[in-house]
């Protein structure tokens, strides 16, 4: 039986809350495939790398890949075609591959191109589940992100105002991923809209995170690419 390339889920940052079936894979992985991005000093940064680096992952095993921090998003697909090609030429069906990614790798994860491609080649993979943000983010906050009857919408940055007060008005929960997409319309929205529960989250899971429930502090951040935002009616 062949071994299949891993897609692995380190968690939302907290190198603590990955999985130990995660753990397990990443430990016995011959090449571990993770994200980086280059600063524009030329620094090359990775939230992965600082996860992995705490779980004690040896760096013989370790195998950045840069991802173009850009809105073109066929420089990051060259980066996946990349990493694919690397996956095909060392893959054997014997030695493990791990690609890893954060939060959920299923979850408004773009690595799943390279499943896809892997797929279609007629190579086997499994990915292994993490957890996702926005539920880190309602421990930290101390939040029930919903309860009984109640429900959810889970939202990218790409949304609008009119949106955004439809799901609410309607007694639905919102989470929004990547507040940076839509940092020019957020503050007026919650300014506006007063009787809503707020509960912004930033770079959670690391020693940076930080969490707030105060509107008039919450419309005033400047909503990093690292920051999310439960809204309750």
């Amino acid at each position: 039986m062949q071994t299949p390339v891993y897609f692995v889920s380190l968690g939302p940052g907290d190198p603590e809350l990955i999985t130990l079936k995660a753990l397990n894979i990443l430990r016995q992985s011959h090449s571990i495939f993770y994200p980086a991005t280059r600063t524009r000093q030329g620094e090359v940064i990775s939230r992965a790398a600082d996860i992995l680096r705490a779980l004690d992952i040896p760096e013989s095993a370790l195998c950045p890949f840069i991802l173009p921090m850009s809105k073109d998003r066929s420089l990051a697909h060259q980066a996946y075609d990349g990493v694919y090609e690397e996956v095909v030429k060392l893959y054997d069906g014997q030695k493990k591959i791990a690609i890893v990614a954060e939060g959920d790798a299923g979850f408004y994860s773009s690595i799943h191109y390279i499943q896809d491609r892997l797929k279609d080649a007629g190579l086997t993979s499994q990915r292994v589940a993490g957890v996702p943000a926005f539920i880190a983010a309602g421990a930290l906050g101390g939040i029930h992100v919903v309860k009984q009857e109640e429900k959810l919408v889970v939202l990218p940055g790409v949304v609008t105002a009119e949106e955004l007060d439809g799901y609410l008005t309607n007694g639905v929960t919102v989470v929004i991923m990547k507040l940076s997409q839509c940092a020019g319309m957020l503050p007026a929205f919650i300014k506006e809209h007063e009787g809503y529960s707020y509960h912004y989250f930033e770079q959670v899971g690391t020693a940076k995170e930080y969490y707030s429930d105060k509107r008039e502090e919450i419309a005033g951040s400047g909503f990093p690419y690292f920051s999310l935002l439960i809204i309750k009616p």
